[in-house]
């Protein structure tokens, strides 16, 4: 790595000027930056410079780099923390978040949460690999900020990049989070604790259920059903039977449909019928988890026949775990950009054997179809599951074709 030159091939020229000088314009030689280089400005006292190093990895896309940036996320400069955050986060997904927004036809306006926005992308947008343990020190450093902004991309970047399991160092300190002065920070590290199934976390989310502000409360109850914790059952049933209905009735049902208790049966054949589209699906989801084959014909009924698209998705998920074929009608949820992600979750959940019978949908008609079918084919793994994608890789529609080259990277990224 040292001495060689910057970039994916190591070969990269930088063709523009940066700032303090990192890169001087001359001659193609003379524009080629040296990894080493680059790395030691990281430590340069001009602030300038360490911006002007930070944005150049980014730019190179370089994941070797990833360690030694590290340092940066707890820079003494704002400006310098940001920048190093949102290139450590850049380094782990698939493809980088969009910086602006359009508003009416012709304003941007820069995202002001774009860690966050990264998170909400789930765990398919992040290429395979570890993550050094020195920059999950520092992202949980920086979740002590000063500065409010450094504080939410760094635990949204956390959440975004880590995989479990956690060390214990790591999740102590995550579990601290959920005692943040600040209730931005609670919620978050709630959230960040479940989508990393931090199961230490159990009892420091059963004391934020009580929490004074309610998105922390909401995001606590959801995260007990992420880390599956069976401790919580009855907890969450109090508190299903205290909200009722609203978010905080969903948060509950869905987090007692995620751990998927025996004794929650009665509540989600309840609540299959509510009006409340947002506990229909969760009543569905629990019992597909379940195993209660008693209620197929009424899940069959609603799979075609609910309202919600939403609810006849997680109806269908529900068949599908109760061992009826509704791969293929899950599939056809996949045009709409909305029910992506449920999808996408649902997919993840069913696991690799899944994959196989996902497989003929490569050849779907439709564009979109077979773009997140590669995604998910190459998240999945499957035997034979590359073979099945590289004819994709040169798909006549360019959306395909990229969705398929990612995910022959990730397999090839997943083998031992």
């Amino acid at each position: 790595m040292n001495g060689l030159p910057l970039g994916f091939s190591m070969t990269r020229h930088i063709s523009a000027c940066l700032l303090g000088g990192l890169v001087l314009c001359g001659t193609a030689a003379a524009q080629q930056a040296r990894f080493d280089d680059v790395i030691r400005n990281l430590r340069n006292p001009d602030a300038k410079i360490r911006v002007s190093a930070v944005r150049l990895l980014r730019e190179s896309r370089y994941p070797e780099a990833a360690a030694p940036m590290a340092p940066l996320v707890t820079d003494p400069v704002d400006l310098v923390q940001l920048e190093a955050i949102a290139a450590e986060r850049s380094f782990f997904l698939l493809d980088d978040v969009p910086a602006k927004k359009r508003v009416a036809l012709f304003v941007e306006v820069r995202q002001p949460a774009m860690a966050e926005a990264a998170f909400e992308l789930g765990p398919l947008a992040r290429r395979p690999g570890p993550v050094p343990p020195e920059l999950v020190r520092a992202l949980l450093q920086a979740v002590n900020d000063e500065n409010q902004k450094v504080r939410v991309e760094a635990i949204y970047t956390l959440g975004t990049i880590a995989r479990p399991p956690l060390s214990t160092e790591a999740g102590d300190e995550l579990i601290k989070a959920l005692d943040h002065y600040d209730p931005v920070i609670r919620t978050a590290a709630a959230r960040v604790a479940g989508r990393l199934a931090l199961r230490a976390a159990g009892d420091a989310l059963l004391t934020a259920v009580n929490d004074s502000k309610s998105e922390v409360r909401f995001a606590a109850i959801r995260a007990l059903g992420a880390i599956g914790d069976a401790r919580a059952v009855q907890a969450l049933t109090e508190q299903l039977s205290f909200y009722a209905k609203g978010e905080g009735a969903w948060s509950a049902l869905d987090a007692l449909s995620k751990i998927a208790s025996p004794a929650s049966v009665p509540l989600f054949r309840a609540r299959l019928t509510d009006r409340d589209p947002f506990l229909r699906r969760a009543a569905a989801e629990g019992l597909g988890r379940v195993g209660e084959a008693a209620d197929t014909a009424a899940l069959q009924i609603g799979a075609g026949n609910d309202p919600s698209t939403e609810v006849r998705a997680a109806m269908a998920f529900a068949l599908q775990k109760l061992g009826h074929n509704y791969i293929p009608r899950l599939v056809e949820f996949l045009t709409s950009p909305k029910m992506g992600p449920q999808i996408f979750d649902y997919f993840v959940e069913l696991g690799p054997d899944a994959a196989p019978v996902l497989v003929p949908h490569l050849q779907d008609p439709s564009p979109v179809i077979r773009a997140n079918v590669a995604r998910l084919v190459g998240a999945l793994g499957a035997p034979g599951a590359t073979a099945a994608l590289q004819p994709l890789a040169s798909d006549k529609d360019p959306d395909v074709a990229k969705a398929a080259a990612r995910a022959l990277e990730r397999l090839k990224a997943s083998t031992p």
